[in-house]
């Protein structure tokens, strides 16, 4: 019998029993969506949280922690392969935070010192402007401007409530700050002592990349450190250090993300603390791959609950045909002719289920990432789950090939036992069959 002839058959006998048939195929079709649409949540939750974790941090960034600076080996870390620049941040304390001064706005800020032509090598980007070449030069936070308030605009903002925040009138400067002129100042609570210097502006750090996220930093040339620690002495009338001024954090930069983790090693194999998103990335993987595990499990449970429905399809379809397979057998068809006919039946259903279940699948992953996000905003508007760009579903290839595999392969097993059953009937018992 030709592989044509034989599809042909079961396509005939499919066609006898539409109704049976078509509840088994929604059976399988329940089963199989099921097991897809559940792992894709794990899918779905891992690529947003992924997104995030990247978004948020640079990939090829190492933060380095070390509590004395002087063991801090910053040549035996540039000899590391795959090192492409160490930039060191020097933070002033919170309570010593300058006043910041434009035209008639003003506002506080961070002052951070970093050596630029490192920063420079490391590639961070900023959002307008290039990096500073003299002291007097400057690159500026994002938001800074949007906090310098006039005195008019703090007025109105202590008499607005949380009901009329969002007003249409927007308040703080507009305007970039690239090219300006901004004065930073040191002074005390009644303003009788206060140290300015003028700065001008020539770069613009990157926009953060959350909406609630604000930079509203300065960020200077190592250079200054002194000077400025010198104007906060003497209006404060101390004579702090800088190590009791500042605070230093320390990141080392890797040509690329596959050099990450060889950088990692070594900085560890020096005994420094280490930090790396890529560790995080890591860490949510291997959760991740449980969680696939576990709901990938639960859903193939559904199918072999389906594949039950298809046992007994295929005993019924071997128990009706008991002479019509007396008569192939008794033209000459062999046992693993038979055998073959059943299983194919078996696997025909398994594959239509799939089919559809595949279809189905895709269908509701798109409409729960499009409009759970909006229910969910609709219940609890305050919880801005509407910005945070969840998807609840994603349903990568690799989650179509498992499904199918699982559930045509299921399939299959569940149509082979009663195959064999078909191949041990006697011819003449058979054709004896009224």
């Amino acid at each position: 019998m030709l592989f044509k002839d034989q599809i042909d058959f079961v396509r005939q006998h499919v066609k006898k029993n539409r109704m049976r048939i078509f509840t088994t195929v929604l059976a399988t079709t329940m089963g199989c969506a099921f097991l897809i649409v559940l792992a894709s949540i794990a899918f779905g939750l891992q690529g947003t949280m992924k997104e995030e974790i990247l978004s948020d941090s640079a990939v090829t960034k190492i933060e380095v922690y070390s509590n004395d600076e002087e063991k801090l080996d910053e040549k035996a870390i540039r000899n590391i392969p795959n090192v492409q620049a160490i930039v060191n941040k020097s933070n002033i304390q919170a309570s010593a935070f300058p006043t910041v001064k434009f035209e008639k706005r003003s506002g506080n800020s961070e002052i951070s010192f970093s050596n630029f032509e490192q920063a420079k090598k490391a590639k961070l980007k900023l959002s307008q402007g290039t990096y500073p070449s003299k002291k007097n030069e400057v690159i500026v936070g994002y938001n800074l401007g949007q906090n310098l308030f006039t005195k008019q605009e703090l007025k109105e903002m202590e008499k607005e409530d949380d009901t009329t925040k969002e007003k249409k009138n927007k308040k703080g400067l507009q305007q970039s700050l690239l090219g300006k002129e901004i004065t930073v100042a040191f002074q005390t609570e009644d303003d009788k002592k206060t140290k300015t210097r003028n700065y001008k502006v020539v770069g613009i750090g990157e926009k953060p990349v959350k909406e609630w996220l604000t930079d509203s930093t300065i960020q200077m040339d190592e250079a200054m450190k002194p000077i400025v620690l010198r104007d906060y002495n003497k209006v404060a009338d101390q004579k702090l250090k800088e190590k009791e001024f500042y605070y230093v954090s320390h990141a080392v930069y890797a040509t690329d993300l596959e050099a990450v983790k060889g950088i990692l090693k070594k900085l560890k194999s020096m005994h420094l603390s280490v930090y790396s998103v890529t560790e995080q990335l890591d860490q949510l993987n291997v959760f991740f791959l449980a969680l696939k595990i576990g709901l990938i499990f639960v859903g193939t449970i559904a199918v072999l609950i389906a594949s039950i429905g298809i046992y007994n399809t295929m005993t019924m379809a071997v128990t009706e045909r008991i002479r019509e397979i007396g008569v192939m057998k008794a033209i000459g068809a062999g046992p693993r002719l038979v055998q073959r006919l059943f299983v194919m039946e078996s696997a025909y259903i398994g594959v239509l289920g799939t089919v559809l279940a595949i279809l189905i699948s895709y269908i509701i992953s798109f409409a729960s990432n499009l409009f759970l996000p909006k229910i969910l905003e609709a219940v609890m508007p305050e919880s801005g789950i509407g910005e945070l760009g969840i998807r609840f579903s994603t349903i990568p290839w690799e989650l179509v090939l498992i499904a199918s595999a699982i559930s045509i392969g299921v399939a299959i097993l569940s149509g082979w036992r009663p195959a064999r059953k078909a191949t041990k009937i006697d011819v003449i018992q058979a054709l004896r069959q009224d």
